[in-house]
C-alpha cells in the first residue's frame, strides 16, 4: 500500500495533481477541495489510497490520514465505489459525514450527488457505530446534533479555480459563466463545473 506521497507539484488539472516522488510523476485523485491547497512547483504531502482493478491501478489523493481513512471506511458500504466515496469526501469533512450519520441525517448524505434517500438510509444503516464521534467535538456537552452546511458549489468552484492558480477575478469571472448551467442542474457537480469554468477561462486566453 503507497500511504502517502511528498514532493514538489508537478502539475495540476481539474481533478488531478502529480506529484514528483524521486524523479517519477506520481498522478493522485483528488477532491477539488485538496487541489486548491495544492501550488506548482511547491513541496506536498498527500495522504493515499490505491485502488486496485483489473484493468488499472489509481491513486486517491487526501489532505490528511483521516480522511484517507474515512474514504477507506465508506467504501465497505455496499454500492459506494472510490468516485463515490470521494465525491461525499469533496462535499463533507470526515467530523461533518460523522456527525450526519451519528444524527441519522438523511438529508446531508442526500446532498451528495449520486445519492439518494435509499442510498443514504443504507449508508446510515451499515455505518452506524463505525465512523465514531466528530473528533472535533468530542469534548463537547452532549445536545441535540446539528446539520452541518456544505460549501456550495461556487465557493468550491472558486476555491479549487485560484488553487490552479488563476486571480481571483478570473476564477469569479469563471464561476459566473458557469452559474447557468449549474442552476440548470439538480445537483451541481463541482467536477463538472470546473472543467467547463477551464475551457471559458482557455477561451479568454
Amino acid at each position: 500500500m503507497i500511504a502517502f506521497v511528498s514532493g514538489p507539484v508537478a502539475a495540476l488539472a481539474p481533478d488531478t495533481a502529480v506529484i514528483e516522488v524521486g524523479g517519477i510523476g506520481m498522478a493522485v485523485q483528488c477532491a477539488p477541495g485538496t487541489l486548491a491547497t495544492l501550488r506548482i512547483g511547491e513541496p506536498a504531502r498527500l495522504a493515499t489510497s490505491l485502488v486496485v482493478r483489473e484493468d488499472s491501478l489509481t491513486l486517491y489523493g487526501f489532505a490528511d490520514d483521516d480522511e484517507r481513512q474515512v474514504f477507506e471506511l465508506l467504501q465497505t458500504v455496499s454500492g459506494v465505489g472510490p468516485r463515490l466515496a470521494q465525491t461525499m469526501l469533496a462535499v463533507h469533512a470526515p467530523d461533518a459525514l460523522r456527525a450526519a450519520v451519528a444524527a441519522g441525517d438523511e438529508k446531508a448524505l442526500t446532498a451528495v450527488p449520486g445519492i439518494g434517500k435509499k442510498g443514504a438510509q443504507r449508508l446510515l444503516l451499515e455505518l452506524k457505530d463505525r465512523l465514531g464521534a466528530p473528533l472535533g467535538t468530542a469534548a463537547a456537552p452532549a445536545g441535540p446534533a446539528r446539520a452541518v452546511t456544505p460549501p456550495s458549489w461556487s465557493e468550491q468552484l472558486l476555491t479549487a479555480l485560484v488553487g490552479l492558480g488563476y486571480a481571483p477575478r478570473e476564477a469569479e469571472e469563471a464561476v459566473a459563466a458557469v452559474t447557468p448551467q449549474a442552476e440548470a442542474a439538480a445537483e451541481p457537480h463541482v467536477g463538472t463545473l470546473l472543467r467547463a469554468a477551464l475551457q471559458t477561462l482557455n477561451r479568454t486566453r
